[in-house]
């Protein structure tokens, strides 16, 4: 994944990006308004594609690498790459959410963790750290930055306050192609890796456990778990490197509203 030179974007490619931004970011808020105890994440999938379709674009997950559905829906202890099923939604349970969409020879990608009824408040603190870490990462961006600043600022946030950091799943660059250079770390070192030009677009997407940091592949070939069955969380925002500093091309402004409407628990 994300091998290769890094390809910088133009003015005019940065904005076919944000508007499928905002695409992805309207299909999340779609797919917030089915999410209740008992409904089938299957159905969830089937939403977001629906959506997706009707606005003249293409779900950049399905068929990728042989992934069989729109959504990766990943459920308490799955951390990604979880497939949509049969399986029942229920209370207490939390449940991340990454989608991408294709539209005029571009990518976006974003994820978000939704909670389900009443999620004790150990789960609450794992998801407000991981989404606060995003944007700690996220403030990193600017040219002559290197990668492992942002990479260094999401692992210190979250380890701090006690949480694994998972190491075998990184963020990366987006565009043409929905996997790019450069590789984008939830750890590492201040002043490594790469360094950040203007134009660069990257997914940064922290993924982060209550208990120890490790996982494990299901038999299925995709689906990641914590090792020691404890919750994971993972957020997602695609972001483009600007002359002085970052833009947010991704949005989360629409489901939050819903979550809001429906007087759900964020963070």
């Amino acid at each position: 994944m994300a091998k290769g030179s890094v390809y910088l974007k133009s003015r005019e490619e940065i904005e076919v990006i944000r508007a499928n931004g905002e695409i992805l970011g309207k299909a999340h808020a779609e797919v917030a308004k089915a999410l209740e105890e008992g409904v089938k994440t299957s159905r969830l999938d089937q939403i977001a594609e629906e959506y997706i379709r009707d606005n003249q674009a293409v779900p950049s997950f399905k068929g990728y690498g042989g992934f069989p559905s729109s959504l990766c829906i990943s459920v308490n202890e799955v951390v990604v790459h979880g497939f949509p099923s049969n399986r029942v939604l229920k209370n207490g349970d939390i449940i991340s959410i990454d989608c991408g969409v294709y539209k005029d020879g571009f990518h976006a990608d974003s994820a978000y963790t939704y909670a389900i009824g009443e999620i004790t408040d150990d789960v609450k603190s794992l998801l407000k750290a991981t989404k606060e870490s995003l944007y700690q990462g996220i403030e990193k961006v600017r040219p002559g930055n290197r990668i492992g600043d942002l990479s260094h600022a999401v692992q210190s946030y979250n380890e701090e306050r006690g949480y694994g950091i998972v190491r075998e799943l990184v963020g990366h660059g987006v565009g043409k192609a929905l996997h790019e250079a450069p590789e984008v770390p939830n750890f590492g070192r201040r002043g490594n890796g790469p360094r950040m030009k203007a134009g660069m677009v990257i997914a940064i997407e922290p993924m982060v456990t209550l208990g120890k940091r490790f996982v494990l592949q299901e038999q299925d070939g995709w689906t990641i778990r914590t090792e020691d069955k404890s919750y994971a969380a993972h957020y997602e925002h695609t972001v483009v490197v600007t002359s002085s500093g970052y833009d947010i091309l991704t949005t989360f402004e629409y489901l939050e509203k819903v979550l809001d409407d429906k007087k759900m628990f964020y963070v």
